[in-house]
Parts: structure tokens; sequence; C-alpha cells
């Protein structure tokens, strides 16, 4: 467990569904100590016999994820420290991938950036109406090169450079709903908290094995995403050092 400080990561199981909670003080974002822990969270739920699925949350009714932190990458001084922060969403979608166990993620709020690589790193996401999603990397001068094959994955390419070129706006979640990153989307906590719970616990009484073979092929063709994502955190590692990308940084924090 962190320290609450500096966010926190709990992983609890009932009735064979495993239930993993991120929660940042500022929007949920994802610090790498936080992003290393969670990376280290889903491996361990994946090889847990007690979960036949698992689910992805953060804490609270507001933000789902407010991306990565941006004092930490204010905090960046090389590029072996950019290189490892990007690393460490590299980890998770990574993680995410290679579980055994079927994933749902569950939005409750705003999604940024690395927020959306979850989701789309998700094998069934489902979505509250005010899930508005945004990929601001390249307004922030870095760009959604880590996140880009996990988004471009699940919403295809053409859906993905309207997020990734319109770094400024948001996007509906009936946009993304429409587009696949949703799978569904509903207009209350309540009936959002019902669906997760309905399908995580249809799903805690299949076929084991089946559902093993379904994550497989639902993730076939994605082998290469270690050295490819690496890459990715290569660049952007590089890029955050830019002066283009302190500058906004620090505009924006005077807000």
């Amino acid at each position: 467990m962190t320290n609450i400080e500096k966010g926190s990561i709990s992983y609890s199981n009932k009735d064979n569904i495993g239930t993993i909670e991120f929660h940042h003080p500022k929007g949920n974002s994802l610090p790498g100590a936080l992003l290393r822990e969670l990376a280290d969270t889903i491996i361990e739920a994946g090889v847990d016999d007690a979960n036949k699925v698992i689910v992805i949350r953060s804490n609270g009714d507001g933000a789902f994820c407010a991306g990565a932190s941006f004092d930490e990458l204010l905090a960046i001084e090389n590029l072996d420290e950019g290189k490892k922060f990007f690393m460490g969403f590299a980890h998770v979608l990574n993680a995410m991938r290679t579980c055994p166990k079927l994933i749902i993620v569950r939005v409750q709020g705003k999604t940024v950036g690395g927020g959306i690589g979850i989701a789309s790193a998700a094998d069934y996401c489902i979505a509250h109406r005010s899930a508005s999603i945004k990929l601001s990397e390249l307004a922030l001068g870095i760009g959604p090169f880590v996140v880009g094959p996990a988004v471009s994955r699940k919403l295809g390419t053409a859906s993905f450079s309207s997020l990734a070129l319109d770094a400024r706006n948001w996007y509906t979640s009936d946009w993304a709903h429409s587009k696949g990153l949703f799978n569904k989307v509903m207009d209350t906590t309540e009936e959002l908290d019902e669906s997760v719970q309905q399908l995580a616990t249809d799903l805690a009484s299949s076929n084991p094995e089946a559902m093993k073979e379904m994550k497989q092929i639902l993730w076939q063709s994605t082998g290469h995403w270690h050295a490819t994502l690496e890459q990715r955190a290569e660049i952007s590692g590089r890029l955050v050092l830019s002066d283009f990308t302190r500058e906004f940084i620090q505009e924006f924090k005077k807000k």
C-alpha cells in the first residue's frame, strides 16, 4: 500500500472477483511509483487462483484518471528518468495485456491521457455518462506515444488520430461508446456499479479455461508490445525534457 499522500493501490477479492482500486488526491493522477505498484498488483491478481475475473477502478466519484503527474513530469532531469517514468504506463498496459484473466474497467468520470490507455486495455469497459475523454499529450508537447497502441487497437487509427491531434478538446462518453472505447455507458453511478457487478458475476461463474483462451484471442498479434512500448517511452522521455513541455506545464500550473 502506497502512502496516501502519494496515492494508494488496494486489492481485494470477493466471490471470485478480484478488485483493484487506485487513488491519488490530485484527480487520481498516476505518478511513477503508483504506476509501478498498479502494474505489479495486476500481475499479482492475474496469478491469484481466487480470481476468475478482475475489475479495475479508481477511487471516488470525480475523475477516473487525470493522467500523468505534472509535478513529476517537471522533476524529470534526464532521458533515463524520463524513459523510466513513461515505462510505468508501458508496464501497466503490458500487465493488462498479458494478464490471464479477463479485465473489466469501471470509468466514473473524466479521463485523460494514460487513463484512456487503461480504459483501452480493458477487455470490457463500462463508463458513466459523465466520462468524457481527452488525449492531451500533444498539447503538452509530448504526444500519446505509449498509450497509442492500446487506443488505436480499441478505437481504430482514424478515431485515435482524432483524439491525438485534437488534444485540447474533450470528447463525450457517447462518442467514446460509438467508437468502441466504452462497451456500455450508464446514466447513474448506481447503474454503473450494478452493470459492472453483473458482468463480473457472470464471468466469475464462467469456464476459466474458456475465458483464458478468449483472452489470448482478444490480444493476438500484440506480442511486439514489450519492445514497441519501450521505444515509445524513450520518445516521450526525450520530449518531456523540451522547453516547450516544461513551459506549458509551468503555465498550466499557474491557472
